[in-house]
């Protein structure tokens, strides 16, 4: 099994920036990727930002590429979410995602979940 704890979020004026941190304990071997979602009021769940854990290619949703940075540190088993030049629009509880196995095994795991708020 696979834990995820996030932190990070929080209240920020447009154009501010905020970091979320996304810590996985358990079978953290397993893992083959991990990603940040995000969910807005009356909207579906998308992705924003994933991250492979071994070498390490990123791929981004349109709304946020050269604004966010993925990251990780293996060492640590942690995931980063670098959000710069935040907009209202951003506005939504982001979800840490990691997934084990590939093709017919796979399972995702989440976190909690932290809201991020961005006021204009």
């Amino acid at each position: 099994q696979v834990q995820l704890v996030e932190s990070g979020g929080g209240l920020v004026q447009a154009g501010g920036s905020l970091r979320l941190s996304c810590a996985a304990s358990g079978s953290i071997n397993s893992i083959n990727r991990m990603g940040w979602y995000r969910q807005a009021p009356g909207k579906r769940r998308e992705l924003v930002a994933m991250i492979t854990t071994s070498g390490g290619s990123t791929d981004y949703a349109n709304s946020v590429k050269g604004r966010f940075t993925i990251s990780r540190d293996n060492a640590k088993n942690t995931v980063y979410l670098q959000m710069n030049s935040l907009k209202p629009e951003d506005t939504a509880v982001y979800y840490c995602d990691a997934r084990v196995g590939y093709v017919f095994s796979q399972k995702d795991y989440w976190g909690q979940g932290t809201q991020v708020t961005v006021s204009s």
